[in-house]
């Protein structure tokens, strides 16, 4: 937001959406994988539908994984353990076609180029202490609590589905309030409906939402708009992984290289660039460097380095792009070899990536989260 006065909406969605247990379950897959065999190369996608779940995708490692037993231990996590879900652990069926690396993509990255073409962006901002745009970060925080209240048996009624966006008005280019925040709670048939809405603003939005932040008396719920939520999940809606790449990034704000993250292993630079990209953007703004800061990397298949940097501070830079531009090349690296090292990427680290959000979460072991290079960044002025 360049100054402006507006409203800008985020959203975000529980672990039981359908698109989101594709994502797990991909994830979870590479995890297995690099358990054993951290050099493993995978691409791996998941399609879930009523009563079906698909793995498909190019693997290519020396270890052996259960691939439909991480399917079913994924689903049953997310809490899809009872057949009237119209999907669950036991009942669903489950089918793969699994196919090696392509020997021509393996040449580039085996010279440890970048294993596709494309372009990546990581951005920050210092209107919140994570450096994340606040709506986003609160519709993450906001789904993250619906599955808790489920788990944690404190809404028993709840089922596993679930969604959440948040507006948050600006002025000047500042967030000042929440102007409206919407909930779809997926529920068992017998829960009354009243009861659910105020069960979900004392339980689930009002621990979330800074209290300086709500105008009770003009903040605006939409708590299951429609009234009624029973059938979700993969029972409503077919799930593939990769199409919530919004929700995984920054809600909208900045741009999208359009590349997605879950079941790829870090060789593919739509992943590992994505993190160093933010990494960087993040340590930009944490030193002072700018207030808001947005890093796009372009990648060549089989090149070592990027084939191009840009910085764009938006206005809020306290010197200028082109300095911040030489600082990072000069403290970051941006080749693939390098980015997986220093981020630590051959890690089971990237199921719990799979849903809340891949930046922003500095409680995790999410290396690209880190401030480590901002007394380097401040040295170099």
């Amino acid at each position: 937001m360049r100054n402006k006065n507006c409203l800008f909406t985020s959203e975000s969605v529980t672990e039981g959406h359908p698109d989101k247990v594709a994502d797990q379950i991909s994830d979870a897959i590479l995890d297995a994988i690099f358990t054993q065999d951290p050099m493993g190369r995978v691409a791996c996608e998941t399609f879930v539908s009523m009563g079906l779940t698909l793995v498909g995708g190019q693997i290519t490692t020396d270890c052996y994984v259960d691939i439909p037993g991480i399917v079913r231990q994924t689903i049953h996590d997310i809490g899809y353990t009872d057949p009237a879900y119209g999907f669950d652990h036991q009942t669903c069926a489950v089918l793969t076609n699994i196919e090696q690396q392509s020997p021509d993509i393996a040449l580039g990255v085996d010279r440890q180029g970048a294993g596709d073409q494309g372009l990546m962006f990581g951005y920050a901002t210092n209107e919140t202490q994570e450096l994340m745009p606040m709506p986003i970060l609160l519709a993450h925080k906001l789904a993250k609590r619906l599955a808790e209240v489920r788990k944690e048996g404190l809404l028993s009624y709840l089922r596993p589905d679930g969604k959440t966006q948040v507006t948050v008005e600006y002025r000047e280019g500042k967030p000042v309030r929440v102007d409206t925040v919407v909930i779809g709670a997926h529920h068992d048939p017998d829960v009354d409906v009243k009861k659910l809405k105020s069960d979900i603003i004392e339980t689930v939005i009002l621990p979330i939402i800074p209290e300086h932040l709500v105008d009770r008396k003009n903040v605006v719920y939409h708590i299951n708009a429609t009234g009624r939520f029973v059938i979700g999940g993969p029972m409503a809606d077919t799930g593939l992984t990769g199409r919530k790449i919004i929700v995984d990034t920054y809600g909208g704000v900045g741009s999208h290289g359009g590349g997605c993250f879950s079941g790829k292993d870090p060789t593919k630079v739509d992943r590992s660039g994505s993190y160093m990209a933010r990494y960087a953007a993040k340590n930009v703004v944490a030193a002072g460097l700018a207030e808001r800061c947005e890093i796009q990397l372009g990648y060549c298949i089989g090149v070592t380095e990027p084939v191009s940097i840009m910085v764009d501070s938006q206005g809020t830079g306290t010197i200028s792009d082109k300095k911040i531009e030489k600082l990072i090349r000069e403290h970051f690296d941006f080749t693939p070899r390098g980015m997986i090292e220093h981020l630590k990427l051959k890690r089971p680290i990237f199921k719990k990536t799979a849903v809340y959000g891949h930046f922003g979460r500095e409680e995790e072991d999410f290396t690209w989260e880190a401030r480590d290079k901002v007394a380097d960044l401040k040295k170099g002025l």
